[in-house]
């Protein structure tokens, strides 16, 4: 059967042509192994060409899980792994990388959550973990470098430095806006890649979750037809995956990274990506003012840098 997916953009300058959605973090230790597994393969089945993965993901689960869905169809797809701990050596991080992985190299080797000033700075100084990756690149270990980011103003001197080839950062209903209107337009002017996550808000724009599944610490009760009310009661606001998927695809990042960790997730967002037509200016603005009120009393959003 003909992939549902084709190829569609470079990747920046990196040379590659990825399809306009990626398949993100895959990892749940309470799913048996092969079935995470062949959920991966299923996406790499339909065409996605863009994965990624990181240690912290469930302690190395999810490397583990990348790496055996690779097996034996590693050419033509676009491994992301990331560096955790970014004032440790890369090196041996990496090595383990590798190791759970099963391979020689990754594609694109990041710095993870690199979101304050003070860590770019470190981490950009001479010797520092970015100085260290491109080290890992001259080896062949990785083919770029580049960060993940959840604060613009690092996102914008990662870009004005040169020195990363993509930067991954949250783009989505409910993001700042310097992310849309600041952060891509200079990447795509500067020829770097963009990989942007949070299309779902961590799962906020979709259920009463206060992140990745986690239950409302305190759930607003819902009422019931009876007058009185129902703790477990669906309550509040929410998107639907295909506003949440038309959003991103129209601001056009490179790559609209999914977390897609079941079939029936993955044919809700694949169906939504087959049918895609930009939105317009104004449901835009209307999908933004609905996520406000879906991630009401849900916790917070991290990936917001604070203000002031």
């Amino acid at each position: 059967m003909a992939p549902r997916f084709a190829p569609r953009r470079a990747l920046g300058r990196t040379g590659f042509v990825a399809t306009a959605i990626g398949q993100g973090d895959l990892a749940d230790r309470s799913v048996p192994f092969d079935r995470c597994v062949a959920v991966l393969r299923r996406a790499l089945d339909a065409g996605v060409n863009v994965v990624d993965t990181a240690p912290m993901y469930e302690d190395g689960y999810s490397e583990e899980i990348v790496g055996a869905a690779l097996r034996g169809r590693r050419e033509g797809v676009f491994l992301v792994d990331k560096i955790d701990h970014l004032e440790e050596p890369v090196a041996p991080q990496l090595d383990e990388s590798l190791r759970r992985l099963g391979l020689p190299a990754v594609d694109l080797l990041a710095l993870h959550s690199c979101s304050t000033p003070e860590a770019w700075e470190k981490a950009s100084a001479p010797g520092g973990a970015l100085a260290q990756v491109g080290e890992e690149v001259r080896r062949g270990r990785a083919r770029f470098r580049g960060i993940s980011s959840h604060h613009p103003e690092v996102l914008l001197r990662a870009l004005e430095s040169g020195l990363c080839d993509v930067v991954m950062f949250p783009l989505g209903p409910f993001v700042v806006r310097p992310y849309l209107t600041e952060v891509l337009p200079r990447a795509k002017a500067l020829g770097v890649g963009t990989i942007c996550f949070k299309t779902f808000g961590a799962g906020k724009l979709l259920g009463d979750t206060e992140g990745y599944g986690r239950p409302l610490s305190a759930r607003p009760r819902g009422k019931l037809s009876s007058g009185g009310t129902d703790a477990a009661a669906p309550s509040l606001p929410r998107l639907d995956v295909a506003t949440c998927v038309r959003y991103t695809l129209t601001c056009d990042p490179d790559v609209a990274l999914l977390g897609l960790s079941f079939e029936n997730e993955q044919d809700a967002a694949w169906a939504a990506a087959e049918a895609f037509r930009p939105m317009s200016a104004v449901e835009m603005n209307d999908a933004r003012r609905d996520a406000w009120e879906a991630v009401k009393d849900k916790g917070e959003a991290w990936w917001n840098p604070p203000r002031g």
